[in-house]
């Protein structure tokens, strides 16, 4: 497979066959941090730097709008689904896993097109962050009903439940989140001149960061994969085809709203994805019934890397196949 040349996938696989050995290769966790850190940095910046040039015209806007829809739709049906399988709190956390976004999947599809020559639009970065949170309030909205409802069922006094205000500020305020949005500022900002300034930075650095980044991710994968065989076949079933049924919903809507071929990828990139860091750390506050061990174990050790290994040209060649 062509995407199996990438260094950088190649760096992940390589993490994955390391901890399947039980290596005692380890990224210490500050730097794994840091790397995330630069890599959220450099995306934001891009995407500001991309937004000053452009302007928030029309076919951006429809763009955005396009994928908050995703953004929407995706947990929906995520959890109209996992409720027949798990317990409704269970399913809310596992359909807003599903239903966010996972950044590094878009950075490495973000790097495999720019390989393919057919880069996409740099505003796609302000729809990651768009489609970051609205599947985390869905899932807590969720959550909240059922607990009310389980306790007026029972006879007992309602329960403390978090506000939609303190909602707004877990989810905003997380540092992946803020970091993002706030490079994002900073690069429409500054604009070119910024883009000039950074570029060593944002630009030349990136590749390298990227597959040090999906090494440790190797490894992180293959450490959390007893976690995923105790699961059900058909949650696992739902980790391997749920993303591709969002992904051909994200085509179809792409082609709708007449996107080019690179961002209809991009967009089916976003909505097959499964967030294992923002969403996960939120949910822990928001929704600590669940099972951490599911809608972790299912995004990071199923989901992330079929999307990395196999997704990622799958979507770009339906994308190219259908949309040319």
């Amino acid at each position: 497979m062509e995407i199996l040349t990438n260094p950088a996938i190649l760096f992940f696989v390589f993490g994955l066959v390391a901890g399947a050995l039980r290596s005692d290769l380890e990224i210490p966790g500050a730097i794994a941090k840091f790397l995330s850190l630069y890599l959220l940095m450099a995306l934001g910046l891009k995407g500001g730097f991309a937004l000053e040039h452009s302007g928030l015209n029309f076919g951006v806007t429809v763009t955005l709008l396009g994928a908050m829809l995703m953004a929407l739709v995706v947990p929906s049906i995520g959890y109209l689904f996992l409720k027949t399988q798990v317990s409704r709190l269970d399913a809310a956390a596992v359909a807003a896993s599903y239903g966010s976004v996972s950044a590094v999947t878009f950075l490495t599809a973000m790097q495999y097109l720019e390989v393919q020559q057919m880069p996409a639009s740099p505003h796609m970065s302000a729809a990651l962050v768009l489609m970051e949170s609205p599947a985390v309030f869905m899932a807590v909205l969720l959550a909240n009903a059922q607990r009310r409802s389980s306790l007026k069922s029972a006879g007992q006094p309602p329960i403390a439940v978090m506000s939609l205000g303190q909602l707004l500020h877990e989810a905003f305020t997380h540092g992946s989140n803020l970091l993002l949005l706030g490079a994002m500022v900073i690069g429409y900002v500054t604009g070119s001149r910024g883009a000039s300034m950074m570029q060593p930075f944002s630009s030349d650095l990136f590749s390298g960061m990227l597959a040090f980044f999906l090494l440790d991710m190797g490894l992180a994968v293959a450490r959390n994969f007893s976690q995923v065989r105790s699961k059900s076949p058909v949650l696992l079933a739902y980790a391997v085809m749920g993303p591709l049924v969002h992904a051909a919903l994200a085509l179809a809507l792409a082609a709708v709203l007449h996107f080019s071929v690179p961002d209809a990828a991009m967009l089916m990139v976003l909505s097959a994805s499964a967030s294992y860091i923002v969403v996960p750390a939120v949910l822990r506050h928001a929704i600590p019934e669940a099972n951490p061990s599911l809608y972790l174990g299912l995004s990071l050790g199923v989901t992330f890397p079929l999307n990395i290994l196999f997704g990622i040209p799958l979507y770009t060649a339906v994308a190219s196949r259908l949309l040319s």
